[in-house]
């Protein structure tokens, strides 16, 4: 047996042992609900049915209160986006944040196939955005991540598709509802440190959501948070391949740290705005445990969001 293949195997373990029997049943995702799926409509039953689900169409034809039932989904199509530009070549940690990547699609990966749900990918990877077609099945998933670790690294590429072209391509994708991942580190060419400044990416991910369930991981490692005190280093702008000697003083480190901080603020507001579901996972912690809290957290609010007035 190979190392991916060992690794592959290691990380469905990891998974089915330490999440399973906390996702399984959420079967459109990571929060509870009905179907998605329109069905017919039928005669309004007043305290019984939902006027939320008014079918105002049938209602003025007919003159009489009519809802719409949903259809509870059986069988659904997951996809994921997955960042693998230049930037996710990195790591300072335990782990490179392209392992993260891997982790964070594996994890939904097996938990969908599981259920026997398909599973298709996106991958910005240098100047293309590669689709992998949604299957089902184990073999078919083994071969998506064994893709996803085997990619070369990235390169530095002019006119490289950002982020937001790719959930562009996500949201063409498949029209169906069903869940959408998007794991990146939403690191822009050119950072805005205005939390409350629209990002790149914020339209097209707010479409997206307008029709699907989305989840955002966000990956990060912890020297792009704070740098170390080591004096002059070269770095490597790893989209462009520019290099730059700095002397990382007290008063250069504390510059980079708020800035940073403001950057990673505006992640979550943008995304908060959006009413997208926000996962972050660091390369200095373990992404099981981040997972398992993110999910504890979304189910409780889930339930007090749920529950009738008294």
């Amino acid at each position: 047996m190979n190392t991916a293949e060992q690794a592959l195997r290691r990380l469905e373990l990891t998974v089915t042992r330490r999440l399973d029997g906390l996702l399984h049943g959420a079967h459109q995702g990571l929060l509870p609900g009905t179907g998605s799926e329109a069905g017919d409509s039928r005669v309004y039953v007043p305290g019984e049915d939902d006027v939320r689900r008014m079918d105002w169409a049938v209602t003025a034809r007919t003159t009489v209160p009519h809802v719409r039932d949903l259809i509870a989904d059986r069988e659904l199509e997951t996809w994921a986006l997955a960042d693998l530009s230049a930037s996710m070549d990195f790591g300072t940690a335990d782990t490179d944040k392209r392992d993260l990547v891997v982790a964070a699609v594996g994890a939904i990966g097996f938990l969908s196939s599981r259920m026997g749900d398909r599973f298709g990918a996106l991958v910005l990877h240098d100047e293309f955005i590669h689709r992998m077609p949604a299957r089902t099945g184990r073999p078919a998933l083994y071969g998506l991540l064994n893709s996803l670790m085997d990619a070369p690294r990235g390169r530095a590429v002019p006119d490289a598709p950002d982020l937001a072209e790719g959930i562009d391509v996500l949201a063409a994708t498949r029209r169906r509802r069903g869940l959408r991942l998007v794991v990146s580190d939403f690191l822009d060419a050119r950072p805005e440190l205005d939390p409350d400044a629209e990002r790149p990416w914020e339209r097209p991910i707010r479409r997206l959501a307008a029709r699907h369930q989305v989840l955002a991981v966000e990956i990060i490692d912890p020297r792009e948070l704070e740098l170390p005190d080591v004096g002059r280093v070269a770095f490597t702008d790893p989209e462009t391949g520019n290099v730059r000697e700095v002397h990382l003083s007290p008063k250069v480190r504390q510059a980079y740290a708020e800035a940073a901080a403001l950057q990673r603020e505006g992640t979550r507001m943008a995304l908060r705005r959006a009413g997208i579901a926000h996962l972050v996972l660091r390369t200095d912690r373990d992404w099981v445990f981040d997972v398992a809290q993110f999910v504890l957290r979304q189910r409780r609010m889930s339930h007090l969001a749920h529950r009738r007035p008294v």
